[in-house]
């Protein structure tokens, strides 16, 4: 499959909002920051502080995962969703053995379960957290549920969840 890290990347770029000039910096760097915020309270350093776009092929697919079961955790794939998810998948480039993934993926989705069993680090939980929470508008029941059952399944702290929203939301 074509680089998860770019269609991450990509999908969080094609995010519309007040996020768009952070997505300026990288989709990555905007779910790294978003993680270190969430979990130290603090934004990163400006210079000697970790690169967030040091993500591994397997944390970028299992972001995608996450981003992918969160955007149809209601059931279905708004317009809205959609548009994102095709400008993503035309933006990152993606090879015919990359789409055929993500229709398995949108197909059949990851559970929480699955997704909390692969995270290595409460960094990554929270990489993670942010990614998910960055695919959606969590404007319906289910998709509000889904972030709540992938943060205790990542055993994300409250203080971090909320951390994240506030940053998401600023």
């Amino acid at each position: 499959m074509a680089d998860s890290r770019r269609i991450v990347d990509a999908l969080v770029r094609s995010r519309g909002g007040g996020l768009a000039a952070g997505a300026a910096l990288g989709g990555l760097a905007l779910i790294g920051s978003l993680a270190y915020r969430a979990l130290r309270g603090a934004p990163p350093p400006e210079s000697g502080g970790p690169d967030f776009t040091e993500i591994d092929e397997d944390e970028a697919r299992l972001m995608l995962r996450a981003m992918v079961a969160a955007t149809t955790a209601d059931g279905m794939v708004d317009a809205a969703e959609r548009k994102r998810l095709d400008t993503a998948v035309a933006d990152a480039g993606l090879d015919p053995d990359g789409r055929s993934w993500l229709d398995r993926e949108l197909a059949d989705p990851a559970d929480v379960d699955e997704i909390a069993e692969r995270v290595a680090s409460p960094d990554a939980a929270a990489r993670i957290f942010a990614a998910a929470r960055l695919a959606i508008d969590p404007d319906t029941l289910q998709e509000r549920q889904f972030l709540k059952m992938l943060a205790e399944a990542l055993d994300l702290p409250a203080d971090a969840i909320d951390r994240v929203e506030r940053n998401i939301a600023a």
